[in-house]
Order: C-alpha cells, then sequence, then structure tokens
C-alpha cells in the first residue's frame, strides 16, 4: 500500500510495463472488476462440520450421507443437504461394503467313492425348450453311473 493506495503487479502487465501500476488501472487494463480482485471469501470454517459427519460415518459405517444428515440433524447440526453431499464427496466418504460371509475353514473333506450300487445317488433337473416347456429329473447312480427309472 502506497499513499493509501492498493497496488498492484499482474505478472501479464509486468512483462508489458515493467513498472508498478495501480489495482485500478490493471483491473482496467485486464477488463476484469475492482471487485473480483478484492473478494475475500467469508464462508465459516467446515471442519466442525467435517468433523461430526466422520465421527457418525466411523460409527456407522453402512450410513450414506442421507442418513448422516438425519444423524446430525438429531445431534442438533443443521447443514443443507447439498452441502452435506459436497462435504460427503470431497471427505472421500462412501458407504463401506460389507464383508464377506464367513467360510468354516478345515471342515470339508473330500466326497468319498461309494463302495457298491445303490450307495450314493446324484440328482438334477435337465430342461429342454422347444416352444414348450419340458423337464426332467434325472437320477444316476454315482457307482454304476446307471439312470434310474
Amino acid at each position: 500500500m502506497l499513499n493509501g493506495r492498493l497496488w498492484l503487479m499482474p505478472a501479464s502487465l509486468s512483462l508489458s510495463l515493467g513498472a508498478w501500476v495501480s489495482q485500478r488501472r490493471a483491473c482496467q487494463a485486464l477488463g476484469i472488476d475492482r471487485s473480483t480482485v478484492r473478494y475475500a471469501s467469508t464462508r465459516p470454517d467446515d471442519e466442525p462440520l467435517r468433523g461430526a459427519m466422520k465421527a457418525v460415518a466411523a460409527e456407522r459405517r453402512r450410513f450414506g450421507y442421507r442418513r448422516i444428515h438425519v444423524m446430525l440433524d438429531r445431534h442438533g447440526i443443521l447443514m443443507n443437504q447439498k452441502k452435506l453431499r459436497r462435504l460427503y464427496r470431497e471427505e472421500k466418504l462412501q458407504v463401506r461394503r460389507r464383508g464377506g460371509r464367513k467360510r468354516a475353514l478345515g471342515t470339508r473333506r473330500p466326497m468319498l467313492v461309494p463302495d457298491g450300487a445303490i450307495a450314493r445317488w446324484s440328482l438334477d433337473f435337465v430342461s429342454d425348450t422347444d416352444g414348450r416347456r419340458f423337464r426332467v429329473l434325472a437320477v444316476v447312480d454315482d457307482y454304476t453311473r446307471e439312470c434310474w427309472h
């Protein structure tokens, strides 16, 4: 600041003029409004909201942004749903997938070979579509490989 006036040296003007120019003249030369250059955002800090959102998401991992919005409302944190959605995306929060079904390890044993006829049977439904539905239950003896009829 010099004599109560703001001075600005834009990069594009410094190459052409090579001297300091007033903010008014620099903005006029660039064709932009001075209010654009002087603008300072008054948006409040989002960190408390982000923290509360992360806390709910950590506690309830299957909650999406809509249910997190309801939970924050219940805790007295009022927020526009569009803003919550924007913060949800910026924090890369996603509904985490459920864990897969845990299978028992080591409890399976190989299927025994049948030691004679009629010891073990296998069955299957076989269908044929030739304009009308035709289904057959095929029952086979595993030892002799013969079809039961």
